[in-house]
C-alpha cells in the first residue's frame, strides 16, 4: 500500500518522500523501459515565436524638397495612411487642379471644377473622400454608402475604382463599381456581402439595385458628379436627378461637380447641386499644349491608311492609341493593320464588356501594341507610357480633340499627338484651334509616310455555318456542306 501511494506522489510531484525504512527513490521507481507515455510527466508546450513587427511608417520616410510654385500633399495636412499610398504610388507635388482645389474640399466646402482628362481631378476627390472618412469615422452598416461617385462610361467607373484602390491601400475603405452590361450577380453579391463605403457608378444600373433595396443613399456624406458635361449629351441628367434627390439636402452633404465644360446647362445643374460652391476653371491650353506635341498632317482620304501604316512601321510604334468617329471604321481599320502584320484590337461601344476588359488588359501589359477606338476610349482612360495618339478621324466635336490627346502626356510625362486631316475633316481644324486657344502647326506628310505599302496578306478564309433549326443561333454549328440526294439527277439543259 505504501508504494502505491509512494508511486501516485511520483506522478504529481515527480519525487516521493524517503521512507523512514531507508527506502530510496530507486527502489521505489520502476524501471524507465516499464513506464508508460501516459504515465510520464507532461511536457511543457513550446509557444511559436512571435513575428517582428514591422517599423511603423512615418512621414520622414517620404522626404520632398519644397519647390517654388508647386504644392506638395505634405501641405495640405493628410492623414498618414493616405500619405503612405502617396507615396507608395510616388505622387511628389500637386497638379493644378489638385494645388487649387484641394485646400477647399478638405475643408469640406462644395466645389465645382473645369477640368479636362488627364488633370489629375480623379485624384482630387478621392483623396478628398479618404482623408474625409479617416478623420470622422462611423458605424458602418450593410447598403448605407458614405460616399457616392457618378460617371458617365464602364470605362471611367473602373478607372476610378482602380484609383481608389491604390490610393486607400492603407485606409480600409471599401469601394464598389457599379456598372451595366456585365457582372450583375457579382455586382449585388459585393454590395449586400459586406458594408459599403464608397459606390462608384453609372445612373442606370445603380437605379436598378436602388428599386431592389439593395442600396440605400440616405446617409451620403459626399456626393461626386464626374464628366457633367458628358452625361448631358448622353441623356444622364433625369437619371442623375433622381439618383442626387435620393441624398440628404445639399445643406448636408459635401458635393463635388466636374466637367470639361462649363456651359448654362451644366452651370444651371452645378448651381441647383452644390451650395456656396468654390469655382476653379484649369484652361485647356494650360491642359493640352503643356507636355504633349500636336502634329497635323494635310493628307487625303485615298492616303490616310497609307500614311498611318507607315508612321507605325517606320517609328516602331509599341503602345499607340488610334481614334476613329465610326465604329465599323474601328473594326475596319484594326483588321486592315493585322494583315501588315500589326498587333491591333478594338474598343468601341458594340464590343460586349467582358471583351473590353481583356482587350485593355492585353494593351496595359504590353500583349497588344495597337488599340483601335472610338470616343467610348476619349475619357477616363489612364493607361501608362502611351507615347502616341493617332487621329485617324478628326473629331466632330472639338472638344473631344482635347479628351483624345490627353490619353498620352499624363501626370507629367511628355506625349506625342499626331492628326490626320483629309478633304473634308481638315475644315474642324479651326474650331479645334479655337477650343485650344492657339493655332496648330499643320504639314503635308514626309517621304516615310508617303511610301507605298506591300500587299497585304490575305484574309483569313471563313467557311460558311448554317443556323441551328430550334432557335435560330448559331450554337453548336457546324460547317455547312451540300449533300447529294440519293435517285436525284439533273436535267439537261436545253440548247
Amino acid at each position: 500500500m505504501k508504494q502505491l501511494i509512494n508511486f501516485i506522489k511520483t506522478l504529481f510531484t515527480g519525487r516521493p518522500k524517503q521512507r523512514d525504512t531507508g527506502t530510496t527513490i530507486s527502489e521505489t521507481r520502476k524501471p524507465e523501459t516499464a513506464v508508460s507515455p501516459l504515465d510520464s510527466e507532461p511536457q511543457a508546450e513550446q509557444k511559436p515565436r512571435p513575428k517582428p513587427r514591422k517599423p511603423r511608417w512615418t512621414l520622414e520616410k517620404f522626404p520632398v524638397a519644397p519647390q517654388e510654385g508647386k504644392t506638395r500633399f505634405h501641405d495640405l495636412k493628410l492623414t498618414t495612411g493616405l500619405m503612405h499610398a502617396i507615396c507608395d504610388l510616388d505622387f511628389k507635388y500637386c497638379t493644378d487642379i489638385q494645388a487649387r482645389l484641394l485646400p477647399h474640399t478638405l475643408e469640406g466646402r462644395d466645389a465645382t471644377a473645369k477640368a479636362q482628362t488627364g488633370t489629375g481631378k480623379s485624384a482630387t476627390f478621392i483623396i478628398t473622400l479618404i482623408n474625409q472618412f479617416a478623420r470622422k469615422s462611423v458605424k458602418r452598416q450593410k447598403k448605407y454608402p458614405r460616399a457616392l461617385i457618378l460617371a458617365p462610361t464602364r470605362e471611367l467607373v473602373y478607372q476610378i475604382e482602380k484609383d481608389f484602390k491604390g490610393l486607400g491601400k492603407y485606409s480600409h475603405l471599401r469601394v464598389v463599381p457599379v456598372f451595366g452590361g456585365t457582372d450583375y450577380q457579382k455586382q449585388q453579391t459585393l454590395l449586400t456581402d459586406k458594408p459599403v463605403d464608397v459606390i462608384a457608378a453609372t445612373p442606370g444600373r445603380l437605379l436598378d439595385f436602388i428599386s431592389k433595396k439593395l442600396i440605400d443613399l440616405s446617409r451620403v456624406e459626399i456626393v461626386v458628379i464626374d464628366e457633367a458635361d458628358r452625361m448631358l449629351d448622353m441623356g444622364f441628367i433625369p437619371d442623375v436627378r433622381r439618383l442626387i434627390y435620393m441624398t440628404p439636402h445639399k445643406d448636408k452633404r459635401q458635393t463635388l461637380f466636374f466637367s470639361a465644360t462649363l456651359t448654362d446647362d451644366v452651370l444651371r445643374l452645378a448651381d441647383s447641386w452644390t451650395r456656396d460652391a468654390v469655382r476653379i476653371e484649369i484652361d485647356p491650353e494650360q491642359a493640352a499644349a503643356g507636355s504633349i506635341n500636336q502634329i497635323v498632317y494635310l493628307t487625303t482620304e485615298a492616303d490616310r491608311f497609307k500614311n498611318v501604316c507607315n508612321l507605325l512601321i517606320s517609328e516602331k510604334l509599341e503602345r499607340v492609341i488610334i481614334f476613329v468617329n465610326r465604329k465599323d471604321t474601328a473594326r475596319y481599320l484594326s483588321e486592315k493593320l493585322s494583315r501588315y502584320g500589326l498587333n491591333a484590337g478594338v474598343l468601341s461601344g458594340d464590343v460586349a464588356q467582358d471583351k473590353r476588359f481583356k482587350v485593355l488588359n492585353r494593351f496595359k501589359t504590353g500583349t497588344l501594341n495597337v488599340l483601335v477606338a472610338t470616343d467610348v476610349a476619349a475619357r477616363g482612360l489612364h493607361i501608362e507610357n502611351i507615347s502616341h495618339v493617332i487621329n485617324y478621324d478628326l473629331p466632330i466635336e472639338p472638344e473631344h480633340y482635347i479628351h483624345r490627346i490627353g490619353r498620352t502626356g499624363r501626370a507629367g510625362a511628355t506625349g506625342t499627338s499626331v492628326s490626320f486631316a483629309d478633304e473634308m475633316s481638315s475644315f474642324q481644324i479651326p474650331k479645334i484651334e479655337e477650343v485650344l486657344g492657339h493655332k496648330i502647326c499643320c504639314e503635308y506628310p514626309t517621304a516615310a509616310l508617303e511610301a507605298d505599302l506591300p500587299a497585304p496578306a490575305p484574309r483569313p478564309s471563313k467557311k460558311p455555318y448554317r443556323q441551328n433549326k430550334t432557335n435560330g443561333s448559331n450554337k453548336g454549328r457546324k460547317p455547312y456542306r451540300r449533300r447529294k440526294r440519293p435517285g436525284k439527277t439533273t436535267a439537261a439543259k436545253n440548247p
